[in-house]
Parts: C-alpha cells; sequence; structure tokens
C-alpha cells in the first residue's frame, strides 16, 4: 500500500526546505497546501508571535467514518543548525547528508511518514477514527512549539510523536524531565604576573566546582553534562568572570531535584572557598512522561505491530521531545522511531526501508485504534 517512490521524492523535497528554529514559514506553507490537497482543513495557531518566530503550529483535522477513539499525529517543522542549503544525497537505500549541513531527517522523516499514511488511508479507503495532525515549531529550542500548543480544541485520546531513531517497531514510552543551567562565577581580576594575589580567578572556581562533580551518565535514570564554558580577556588577567551552560536529565523528579542541587552546591562551595560568587540560574524545560505497560495505549501498539508484521520493542528515550509535553497536557502519548541516524550532525541519514516500514507501523496503529 506505501508509495516507496513517493516517500522519496517527497522527502528529498521536504528535505531541502530551509527551517531552522524560528524559520519555519516556507516549511508550514509547503505542509499547508499538502493538507489541504487531500482535503484536510488546516489551522495555524498564533504561537509565531509569542515565541518571535516565523510561523505557527499546524492543526489539521481528518474527519473519519469509524466510532473509534480520535487520535492525535505529531512531528515537528524546524531543525537543527548547520541547516541552510541541505542538499540530500542518494546513496542506494541510504539518503545521507553532503557533510557540510544535517540532513533534517529529525524531524522530516515524521512528517513524510504523517503524509503517506493520510494518503493511503484514502486511496484504500480504509476506515479510521478522527485523526488530529500537529506539525509544531521550536521543538529543538525546548519544545517551545508544543508548550504553546492549546489542546482545546484536539479532542484526542491517544498521541502518536514521530521523532525518534532506532530500530522501526521501538517506542519510547519514558523519557526524562530536564534542567538547563545559566551559571555566572564572578571572580576578581588583577595583573596576572604583577600582583595575583590580589586577584580571585573565576576558572580556577569554575575547575574546582566542576572537578568536584558528578557528570556524564550519574545513574541509570540520571545524565549532566557541562555544555559551555566562556570567560578570560587575556594571560596577563586572572580572569574576573566565567559563563557556563550545563544541564541535567533524569526520568525521576526526585532525582532531577537532587542533581541540580548538587550541581549548584558544587559552584557555591567552590565560590566560597576562593573568595568568589556564583549566579545560579534554573529552567525547567519540560516534564517526565512513563507510560505503564497495562495501558491501553501499549495494546494498541502490540495489536498494531502483530498486523504489521514489526516487532515491538518498548523502551526509554534519553532525550525530550513533544511527547513531553503533550502527555503532560493529558493525552497519553508514546514516541515512535522513524529511523532517522546520527541526527544532529553532518553524517546524519536514514535508510529508506525503515521510512516505508515506519509508514506502515503507523497506517497498523490507526487502524488498531478502537
Amino acid at each position: 500500500m506505501v508509495n516507496r517512490d513517493r516517500i522519496i521524492d517527497e522527502f528529498i523535497h521536504l528535505v531541502k526546505i530551509d527551517s531552522i528554529s524560528l524559520y519555519e514559514r516556507d516549511m508550514a506553507d509547503a505542509l499547508k497546501i499538502r493538507m489541504m490537497k487531500e482535503g484536510i482543513s488546516v489551522k495555524e495557531d498564533d504561537t509565531a508571535k509569542k515565541i518571535g518566530g516565523n510561523a505557527g503550529n499546524l492543526i489539521c483535522t481528518l474527519k473519519g467514518n469509524k466510532d473509534v477513539s480520535p487520535i492525535l499525529l505529531m512531528a515537528h517543522m524546524d531543525t537543527v543548525t548547520p541547516g541552510i542549503g541541505k542538499k540530500p544525497q542518494l546513496e542506494g537505500n541510504i539518503i545521507k547528508s553532503d557533510g557540510t549541513t544535517i540532513l533534517g531527517a529529525d524531524d522530516v522523516a515524521g512528517i513524510v511518514c504523517i503524509l503517506e499514511a493520510v494518503r493511503v488511508l484514502k486511496e484504500q479507503k480504509i476506515d479510521h477514527g478522527d485523526i488530529y495532525i500537529v506539525f509544531t515549531v521550536a521543538e529543538e529550542l525546548g519544545l517551545l512549539g508544543a508548550k504553546n500548543l492549546d489542546l482545546s480544541d484536539i479532542n484526542a485520546k491517544y498521541g502518536f510523536v514521530l521523532d525518534l531513531g532506532g530500530e522501526i517497531g521501538y517506542a519510547a514510552i519514558s523519557a526524562p524531565t530536564q534542567n538547563t543551567f545559566d551559571i555566572k562565577i564572578i571572580g576578581k581580576a588583577a595583573h596576572a604576573g604583577i600582583e595575583p594575589e590580589k586577584g580571585i580567578s573565576a576558572i580556577q572556581i569554575a575547575v574546582d566546582a566542576i572537578s568536584n562533580m558528578k557528570l556524564g551518565r550519574v545513574d541509570d535514570e540520571t545524565t549532566a553534562n557541562i555544555g559551555t564554558i566562556k570567560g578570560g580577556e587575556a594571560t596577563n588577567i586572572v580572569c574576573e568572570e566565567v559563563e557556563i551552560r550545563a544541564e541535567a536529565r533524569s526520568r525521576d523528579n526526585e532525582k532531577l531535584k537532587t542533581q541540580t542541587e548538587h550541581i549548584k552546591s558544587c559552584f557555591e562551595e567552590s565560590a566560597g572557598k576562593f573568595g568568589g560568587k556564583v549566579v545560579f540560574r534554573t529552567e525547567h524545560l519540560y516534564p517526565a512522561y512513563n507510560i505503564d505497560e497495562s495501558e491501553e495505549i501499549i495494546s494498541i501498539l502490540k495489536t498494531a505491530s502483530e498486523k504489521a508484521g514489526i516487532e515491538l520493542k518498548l523502551g526509554q528515550t534519553g532525550g525530550g521531545s513533544d511527547t513531553n509535553i503533550i502527555n503532560s497536557k493529558g493525552i497519553k502519548s508514546v514516541n515512535i522511531s522513524v529511523g532517522m541516524d546520527k541526527v544532529h550532525s553532518l553524517e546524519e541519514q536514514i535508510n529508506i526501508d525503515d521510512m516505508v516500514k515506519a509508514t506502515e507501523f503507523l497506517i497498523s496503529i490507526i487502524q488498531s485504534i478502537n
């Protein structure tokens, strides 16, 4: 039922559209045209104004002819950088980046699977319930599109987000909550050659603090990372100020709280030790979600995998996605794989066979809703 050539053509066409976060206008317009050609109503919300972007979330409604629970399908329109002037390369079954930009399979692959599934439903006259389709903006900037999405007009019981790598049939039923940290360490400048003892090195404070931290994989549910460090003016000046960006994630809320306090106390203790100061700001990006395997949405996935002949694998992911937000807003949702590989890198690629299988799995999910 799935048209492989159409998937290839659609993917290559859409992935060439520049659509970095906050600049999704061209992608949104292209998807509006495609939805309307399929007779699907499309509404763009006002998220652009709220986040300073040039496009809002697209909310599409495909009315059903079957009395079953309505569902929500989601993918995001934005990409990370470098994502301007993408040139996809087709090599056998693989579509890859040309090495100068990311490919954008994250998340054009999810978009294409949804588009193809809709076309197959119509061409094959497959009965289905009401389907809401949302293409979000600014997912890569902390799920801003999903956070500003008004679900009052989306009467869905279950959600299926197509924004995951791995084997087709893999579904993330658990994902972490995340905090990000902006840390400013304040020391005191002095001439490094003449009177270094009169200075307080912000770099020394940072090094001391970081050396005492639990970082990387803290435990099986928790990670932490120092992402960027900026500071210093010259070699002959004791560094007065350092700015640090860091993060912590955990699938357990209490563990995230503990890790956050640990990182903060390390900086504060080191600042006190050397006579400096620290300004520590925390932003909570998104909540965790955990779907119990006894939930009805898991039964739907199991039925769909059997129909499609695809092995279902339930597991966790270390990354956040729109799935986190949609679950927090009351729609039981999972994130399912579309096969994207090496995302957020210049080596990003995707196997065409995976997109075909992911689309078949999605169609089977739609047919398995009760």
